[in-house]
């Protein structure tokens, strides 16, 4: 900023700016206010089915988002050039008080180019006797108006620097990026400069200080857009890798002696801080991101014996939304030095395995017990948060059929004994065929950290939402690829119950992906055929707003049956069948449901038919249970009744309630207004007496009664779809109450012999019409 600039300064165009933005900010609140109201509730309650349920209610959503986003940029531009407008007339007033004020001491600025002067009107030699050196007023005045320049260039700049921060921030639509006035988001810059000085240190050189200092500024900071952004393009991505391989450096002898607890904390630091800034679509960004994956298989710190950088990498990705074009880049590379490293999967990746040849000797990842030398594990940990990415990734081809190294051969047909080449996804290869690193705690037990996060990985995949989150009524429905790779994990667990049943670890996420599949479960259990002119009555029956998962009947009973022999799985399970029997229940008897919602006229017909699906999912349930525990009353017992009550913490808050079993119902309208929380507590009824139940052991009391384990639970069961059946029927004051009572309890028993029997290879017993 220069004297001329400043001193002749006419801010009405800078005024007429910010009253623009001002009126902008008010009109974009307006905008924002109705596309909430009026688009995106409007559209969560309302009736969606088929494509409109997997693109107009996404699109919808996203649209409103980014409203908001826009109504939240504008004020932080608004806000920026307010502050520097105010600024810089106080820097204008002060400029023209300080060159008036000279005048009147004889004291004349003129300016010099870019710069100015200072002259006195009475010359030195010239001046009377007595009088003071005019020299050193010559010179306060100059010192006065030169640190005015300053802060008013320090406040322009500041200005332009935050702004086009803000501007870089998204290449298209808007920055979330929100901050209430200039200083705030200059702050973070500079901030971010401090920071990225230190890590760019030699870590070795680091002090116990300078660690504490990037710890604490990584964690108030890693959720700000801007100061990520800089931090990350600030240090580099060769910095970054070098920064964290220092830093767990066992040789780094002052750190691991004075912080080696608190590593956790700075890897959760900059791993949030990397994930927040992969978000950002700067040119530097872009860069960065490009370069990092490039440094994938390239030794950290230039050793033959040091890690590789996926290996680095993967763990600063265990936390944080990480973008998703940049996973799915990511991912591309890292499995493409899978099959580099292991011969297209013929032998096991001795390189990614601690201590292992020519792998890593040191703890890279301080969040848990595993060391982190496989970069597939903290991978699939940042697949977890990010849902579209997963499934990208699940989907994708890890070996096709034609190459010619393809070691995997299996018999594609069923007709004769003969093995082919096949192609995997990069499903089946991490779920059926990798051989994982081996890994022990330090008492020396078999981790299987990578595996548990695989399941959690498929658990977002499939569902759409990070894994250990309940789905919320924006959650999209199931399109093609997550469906169809929910199909390939039934399919791969009905092949091969071990998979699952000897990594128990996996089963909770299994449950839960499973819970929120159930419409595709039940009508699949339903053995009609989805080519035949039956199957548009079992499409009313089971509504479902995406894409059917097309499951075998028998695939869905031995993953059941597989899920269920772990308490956590089992307790998704049991819970999510429950409340999805309770929410068709309501659906079914309702008086106002239009006759193409119908499955059929006859209300008898409708009700055993639902609660017979239920009652065999239900008594899948029980004999898995059952397969798993020994003995009623045993620890194990006591297990699965602690999982099912401890599930209620998942759901509550009422919208989990409402859509807790999947979106994939909410295409109905019952549930589109139990979201829009008009209905009631309807579906709380059953959910009640199933917690209540498992609090108070009450299977176990029955079984003693009954002297049989799998009556009691056909009992019990009985019991909730009574209580489905009796609620509805009150809701809606129907007078055949009764009749709809019996009808469940004979549906639901007939479910649970149906199970028994499909488990022994039978046909199920019941032979009732679909319709």
């Amino acid at each position: 900023m220069n004297f001329e600039t400043l001193f002749h300064a006419n801010f009405s165009l800078l005024d007429d700016a910010v009253t623009d933005w001002a009126t902008l900010v008010r009109n974009l609140g307006e905008l924002k206010k109705d596309a909430e109201t009026n688009l995106h509730q409007a559209a969560d309650k309302a009736n969606w089915a088929g494509m409109n349920q997997q693109v107009s209610k996404e699109f919808i959503g996203k649209t409103a988002g980014e409203f908001a986003d826009a109504h939240t940029q504008a004020s932080t531009i608004h806000q920026v050039l307010s502050d520097t407008l105010g600024e810089l007339k106080g820097y204008h007033r002060q400029l023209t008080t300080a060159v008036e004020n000279g005048r009147k001491r004889s004291l004349s600025v003129f300016p010099s180019g870019d710069a100015f002067m200072v002259t006195s009107s009475v010359p030195p030699q010239t001046a009377a006797a007595g009088e003071p050196d005019r020299t050193a007023d010559v010179t306060a005045l100059r010192d006065e108006i030169q640190s005015i320049l300053d802060k008013a260039t320090e406040s322009d700049n500041s200005a332009g620097t935050v702004l086009k921060a803000l501007a870089d921030q998204s290449e298209l639509g808007f920055s979330d990026a929100r901050y209430k006035d200039r200083d705030s988001a200059a702050a973070a810059l500079k901030k971010a400069d401090e920071l990225a000085r230190l890590a760019k240190k030699d870590p070795a050189d680091l002090t116990v200080k300078e660690f504490d200092l990037l710890t604490t500024g990584l964690k108030n900071y890693s959720a700000d857009r801007l100061f990520a952004e800089r931090f990350a393009t600030d240090l580099g991505p060769k910095k970054t890798l070098d920064f964290w391989t220092g830093i767990t450096d066992p040789r780094n002898y002052d750190i691991g002696a004075n912080r080696r607890e608190q590593l956790d904390d700075l890897q959760r630091g900059l791993s949030l801080t990397l994930a927040s800034a992969s978000q950002s679509d700067s040119v530097a960004m872009s860069s960065w991101k490009r370069d990092m994956i490039g440094l994938g298989e390239a030794r950290v710190g230039g050793s033959s014996f040091g890690p590789m950088g996926f290996q680095v990498m993967s763990n600063l990705m265990r936390v944080g939304d990480y973008d998703d074009r940049f996973l799915k880049d990511y991912g591309t590379h890292l499995m493409e030095a899978e099959r580099q490293l292991t011969g297209d999967g013929a032998h096991p990746n001795r390189a990614w395995q601690f201590g292992g040849a020519g792998g890593v000797g040191q703890y890279l990842n301080r969040i848990g017990e595993d060391s982190g030398a496989d970069p597939v594990t903290g991978y699939l940990r940042g697949l977890s948060n990010s849902p579209e990415a997963a499934t990208d990734f699940f989907n994708q081809t890890y070996v096709s059929k034609d190459d010619p190294n393809n070691p995997f051969e299996r018999d594609s047909d069923d007709e004769n004994s003969y093995k082919g080449r096949v192609s995997l996804s990069n499903f089946q290869y991490l779920f059926e065929e990798r051989d994982w690193p081996r890994e022990t705690s330090p008492d020396g037990e078999d981790l299987h950290t990578g595996q548990n996060y695989l399941a959690m990985a498929l658990e977002a995949a499939t569902t759409g939402h990070p894994a250990g989150e309940m789905p919320t009524i924006d959650t999209p429905a199931h399109n093609d690829q997550q469906a169809r790779l929910f199909n390939a994990i039934v399919s791969s667990v009905a092949d091969a119950p071990e998979r699952l049943t000897e990594n128990e670890y996996m089963s909770d996420s299994m449950g839960q992906m499973a819970a929120e599949y159930l419409p595709d479960i039940n009508r699949a259990m339903s053995d009609v055929s989805r080519d035949s002119d039956s199957w548009a009555g079992i499409e009313k029956l089971y509504p479902l707003g995406g894409t059917d998962a097309a499951l075998n009947h028998l695939d869905v009973t031995k993953f059941i049956f597989a899920v269920g022999q772990n308490d956590d799985g089992y307790a998704a399970l049991e819970v999510g069948q429950e409340a999805y029997m309770e929410k068709l229940m309501y659906h079914h008897l309702n008086p106002d449901l239009s006759a193409d919602q119908r499955f059929s006229g006859d209300a008898e017909t409708t009700v055993k038919y639902f609660s017979e699906r239920s009652g065999e999912v239900s008594g899948v349930l029980g004999l898995a249970r059952q397969e798993a525990i020994g003995s009623p009353g045993s620890d194990e017992d006591k297990a699965f009744d602690y999982s099912v009550s401890q599930y209620k913490n998942a759901i509550s808050g009422g919208v989990g309630t409402a859509v807790g079993v999947g979106t994939a119902f909410v295409a109905t309208p019952w549930v589109g207004a139990l979201a829009s929380g008009v209905a009631g507590t309807g579906t709380s009824l059953v959910l009640e007496a199933v917690f209540k139940d498992a609090e108070g052991h009450h299977l176990e009391e029955a079984y003693q009664k009954m002297g049989d384990s799998w009556q009691a639970a056909l009992s019990m069961n009985n019991e909730y779809v009574s209580t489905a059946a009796r609620g509805a029927a009150d809701h809606y004051q129907l007078h055949n109450a009764d009749d709809i009572d019996t009808w469940s309890r004979e549906g639901a028993r007939q479910g649970f012999i149906n199970a028994r029997a499909v488990l022994g290879g039978q046909a199920p017993g019941s032979q009732n019409n679909p319709g």
